[in-house]
């Protein structure tokens, strides 16, 4: 049971090795946009959709759904097996399963939105005050109160990080085995020479924070960035540019690939739950400048594979930026390339693979009717006091 399937993005890279792992499980998810033509991460397997498939707008507006999600995720069906898998980072892992069947989540993060997060994405959505705010704050209130109680449904949790494990810890009480998500290696194959730019790439949305990159850079005019990636705040973000800062937009893997491996460092400003994007920059073997919280701190070696900056701020960011070039010297391609390789895919699979066969081998162990009790009666012959044994028995039954 995946959220929803709009686009092979972190969470569907992850999916896509679940699948490797169970080749043969039937497949479930609130809605599937993929379209023909990129489906073989799903190894083109239909995908069981609940009823906000059918509502209008739903391909451009399913999120705006989510306060139905908590119902029609109850609506599935999955009382013929006896393991579900969910892939959850919203509403997956609320499915209702009985006493009988095994339930573990792969949990990419509590809903950000509805807990930690929530007063940053309301202001970055302008819902601060007024009916908007109120109306939004209570649909939140409900699916925060539906995420907790859903929470108990869950057997076993994994965590794509220490970071979402306390997270996971915090918000649901509840303890997670940490695995890393993967991270295609191949793809993003090692380059040890490097130009003199810097690049970013991600989403054009608030809580990456592209817009500090930008700003950070347009104001150290003498160093190029080069920013790839679409969304919603593109033309927003654009407006910040400066000379010095091309703004390349949506482009081809193969693009991406060749901009991450010959780039002097790869800039990262989000609060992320893991960050794959930093990771991949890694596998090139280019070192990574981002924000030191969250999931990155587990996947970047500071002074070794990048540098940290400890403030969503202009001027901490560009102190940053001054830190690595003091530096520079002192960062091997080849030993960022190594730290990238413990991300793999195949690491990924046989964690995965070792921690449900565990995970069940508990669950079967709880679930085993204990032996028949053996009542024993015991019948004792007279007791001498002078004996130096113990009293005979007669009969025992």
């Amino acid at each position: 049971m995946h959220d929803w399937l709009p686009v092979y993005g972190g969470a569907e890279r992850v999916l896509e090795q679940i699948i490797n792992v169970f080749p043969e499980a039937d497949l479930f998810s609130m809605v599937d946009l993929i379209p023909e033509g990129q489906r073989d991460f799903l190894q083109n397997k239909p995908v069981r959709t609940s009823f906000i498939q059918k509502l209008p707008f739903v391909r451009t507006k399913y999120r705006a759904y989510l306060p139905l999600m908590p119902m029609a995720v109850e609506q599935f069906d999955f009382s013929r097996y006896d393991l579900i898998l969910s892939s959850s980072y919203a509403v997956a892992k609320g499915i209702i399963t009985g006493p009988d069947q095994l339930h573990i989540c792969y949990c990419h993060s509590p809903i950000r939105y509805a807990w930690d997060l929530q007063n940053q994405y309301l202001a970055a959505a302008g819902l601060t005050k007024g009916p908007k705010s109120w109306l939004t704050r209570a649909i939140l209130h409900y699916i925060r109160s539906w995420d907790a109680q859903s929470a108990t449904r869950v057997d076993s949790f994994m965590a794509n990080s220490e970071f979402v494990a306390r997270r996971i810890e915090k918000m649901y009480r509840r303890q997670a085995t940490v695995i890393y998500p993967p991270v295609d290696l191949a793809g993003f194959s090692f380059e040890p020479e490097k130009e003199d730019y810097y690049v970013t790439a991600s989403r054009m949305v608030p809580y990456k924070r592209m817009d500090l990159i930008v700003e950070a850079f347009s104001r150290m005019p003498t160093r190029e960035l080069r920013v790839i990636g679409d969304g919603p705040d593109f033309e927003k973000i654009k407006a910040k540019a400066g000379p010095n800062v091309k703004m390349l937009g949506y482009q081809s893997f193969e693009v991406l690939k060749e901009q991450m491996q010959k780039a002097r460092a790869f800039v990262f400003a989000a609060e992320e739950d893991f960050g794959i994007a930093p990771v991949e920059a890694q596998a090139c073997g280019t070192p990574v400048i981002a924000f030191g919280k969250g999931g990155v701190t587990e996947s970047v070696v500071d002074g070794e594979t990048g540098v940290f900056f400890d403030a969503q701020t202009v001027e901490s960011l560009q102190s940053a930026v001054l830190e690595f070039e003091a530096a520079d010297g002192r960062f091997d391609p080849v030993a960022i390339r190594e730290n990238a390789l413990r991300f793999s895919a195949e690491r990924f699979r046989q964690e995965f693979a070792l921690e449900v066969a565990r995970a069940w081998e508990v669950f079967m162990r709880r679930n085993t009717p204990p032996p028949p009790e053996i009542h024993v009666s015991f019948e004792f012959g007279e007791f001498d006091e002078a004996a130096t044994t113990r009293p005979r028995i007669v009969r025992a039954a």
